[in-house]
């Protein structure tokens, strides 16, 4: 059995500016509904979910009211996410609990961190994640990927632990150690790190080898990959959808094709899996709150039902 929480949760930037957090990853969402609506264009092969058949993207942001910030976001996560960086990173993870709290426990500490910034917010964080797993739910999907829905954006908390900006909490993944594919977002802007002009972290496949497995890939760190570490060893979630997790936002991947070279045939089954939950990821927010209360029981069944400890070292 997990310890018992002996102390509070240390929020060491609970401070932070969690509504401007918001703003740059719901500005990201946009810049990718857009490109996925462009190449939807030029694309015979629809992929739609039932869920949002009827649903008219164009009312999300577009493009150009979100591009200028994004752009200013994503070159400094470019010229910071390095390999030096990201092996600090997953150091730190290793050798620190942060806190120990309930997954419930830590849905609720997400809504007050950013919501308590945002007074005018019309629905609160919970409201969000529960609108992607009431999607996934609707459309008859497994538990454990109506609880992927629910709990895919957890991994934000880190923005109010020890995470040094937005940089590495939000945004676009990639791998590091090797180059900077072109189909990544703004590819222009990784002249400003130091990896770009390494003579082996520069070349194609880097420090890896081609056939590796994307599980040998050590993707820039973020909150995808720190929620996915945290469930690989606490939960009992099935391969698929600890890919969702991890691989939710490495779009170049999912989205673009890029790094093919390092897939094996249980990425390529991955693969599947996160292309199928894309769509609840971006698509499924509305301003219709869900009922909270009515909710919570059937959830906190999913919780208990894959989380076996029911406190868990964040």
């Amino acid at each position: 059995m997990a310890p018992a929480l002996t102390e509070k949760p240390v929020f060491t930037n609970a401070n932070r500016d969690g509504r401007e957090l918001e703003e740059t990853s719901d500005n990201i969402d946009a810049v990718n509904v857009l490109k996925n609506a462009v190449q939807a264009k030029n694309n015979n092969f629809d992929e739609a979910s039932a869920f949002d058949a009827e649903k008219d993207k164009t009312q999300f942001r577009q493009y150009l009211e979100a591009t200028d910030r994004v752009k200013n976001f994503y070159r400094e996560q470019h010229e910071k996410q390095t390999v030096a960086y990201n092996l600090k990173a997953r150091h730190a993870f290793h050798n620190k609990t942060r806190a120990t709290m309930t997954i419930w426990e830590a849905l609720e500490k997400l809504n007050t961190l950013i919501d308590e910034s945002d007074p005018d917010t019309d629905l609160s964080q919970i409201d969000h994640l529960l609108q992607t797993a009431e999607a996934i739910r609707r459309d008859g999907k497994p538990r454990w990927m109506q609880l992927t829905g629910l709990i895919h954006d957890l991994g934000k908390l880190l923005f109010f632990f020890d995470a040094e900006g937005q940089w590495d909490v939000v945004g676009d993944t990639f791998p590091v150690g090797c180059a900077f594919d072109k189909r990544i977002i703004y590819p222009e802007t990784f002249k400003g790190n130091p990896d770009s002009n390494d003579p082996i972290y520069s070349t194609e496949l880097g420090i890896y080898s081609e056939g590796c497995g994307l599980d040998n890939i050590m993707l820039s760190w973020g909150h995808d990959e720190y929620l996915y570490h945290i469930c690989k060893a606490q939960s009992t979630i099935p391969d698929e959808g600890l890919a969702m997790i991890r691989y939710h936002s490495f779009y170049p991947w999912h989205n673009q094709g890029a790094y093919m070279q390092f897939m094996n045939d249980h990425d390529k089954e991955m693969l599947k899996a996160v292309k199928a939950f894309n769509p609840y990821d971006l698509y499924s927010k509305s301003d219709d709150p869900p009922s909270v209360e009515k909710l919570k029981p059937y959830y906190m069944e999913l919780i208990n039902e894959y989380f076996p400890n029911k406190d868990i070292n964040w």
